[in-house]
């Protein structure tokens, strides 16, 4: 997946924005918690996982443990092209629904991702 579609999905979700930080690199947000990296001092795609696929990923050799934040089970993809376009916008997807189910009940709302709300 190229950078620019990396970014373009990550945009595409609901409520979804990105600041530039840290060595210019894109932190993509949702109610002002990452859920995923790019770019910067990132040299491939990091990005939230549940802990299924987490292992996984590490254990299938497509990706590492993000560095500090692999205990938040954080993932760094080995390369941009570990997985293919369509897997990575699944994990993309996940990833974003994992910070967004952390959100507080009254953030969701506001964000228009509470219950019930199509995503």
């Amino acid at each position: 997946m190229t950078p620019g579609t990396f970014e373009t999905r990550c945009l595409g979700l609901p409520a979804a924005t990105k600041v530039v930080q840290w060595e210019g690199t894109s932190v993509f947000k949702v109610g002002g918690k990452m859920f995923a990296l790019s770019g910067g001092f990132t040299s491939s795609y990091m990005f939230k996982t549940a802990d299924m696929a987490y292992a996984m990923l590490i254990e299938h050799g497509l990706a590492r443990p993000a560095p500090y934040l692999a205990r938040a089970k954080w993932v760094q993809l080995v390369n941009n092209n570990a997985l293919p376009d369509a897997e990575l916008a699944a994990y993309l997807v996940q990833a974003h629904a994992l910070i967004v189910a952390k959100l507080t009940r009254k953030v969701r709302k506001e964000l228009g991702l509470a219950e019930g709300a199509p995503r």
